[in-house]
């Protein structure tokens, strides 16, 4: 699903990023609500970026990455983790590239997640290149997801991947 966000392009620069787990619901310009074979995934492009809400009979998963005012950590390059009984890993990477290649991946990037049943991407007013796009997926007991926020001013894309999983519990 492709949207026009109304609001003004906030996050101007990758740097701004950070990332956060377990934060309440932020206020979001466009939702997709999803169900993957016993997981509820919510995502949601806010004015300042992303938030995915994951619930599955485990527990909850909140994941952030946005602007977060009074946030000045940078956003991590990767990071493994518990949440409740699930094993969370993150990972970042950010693509600097030329005027016109830039143009190219951003439009492949955008019918990627626009044309996908379970993808959601807004575009920033004032430039058809500054966008957030999401896509979630299931594989087996893990739920997958992959994020881009580009910032055609820099030339920069910021790509996401994230994975949740049931941890294996151990019995004696």
């Amino acid at each position: 699903m492709l949207t026009t966000l109304t609001t003004a392009y906030t996050d101007t620069r990758a740097a701004d990023l950070a990332w956060a787990l377990g934060r309440e619901p932020l206020p979001a310009l466009a939702t997709l609500d999803l169900e993957l074979t016993g997981a509820t995934v919510q995502l949601r492009l806010l004015g300042a970026s992303h938030q995915v809400l994951l619930e599955e009979e485990e527990g909850v998963c909140s994941e952030t990455v946005a602007c977060i005012r009074g946030r000045r950590t940078p956003l991590p390059m990767g990071v493994a983790t518990r949440v409740g009984d699930w094993e969370y890993e993150f990972a970042a990477r950010v693509e600097t590239l030329s005027p016109g290649s830039f143009a190219g991946r951003a439009q492949e990037l955008l019918a990627l997640v626009s044309d996908h049943p379970q993808g959601l991407a807004g575009v920033f007013p004032g430039s058809p290149h500054a966008f957030t796009a999401m896509l979630a997926q299931r594989q087996g007991s893990q739920v997958h997801w992959r994020t881009w926020h580009a910032y055609p001013q820099e030339g920069r894309i910021v790509a996401t991947r994230t994975r949740v999983g049931v941890r294996v519990r151990e019995y004696v």
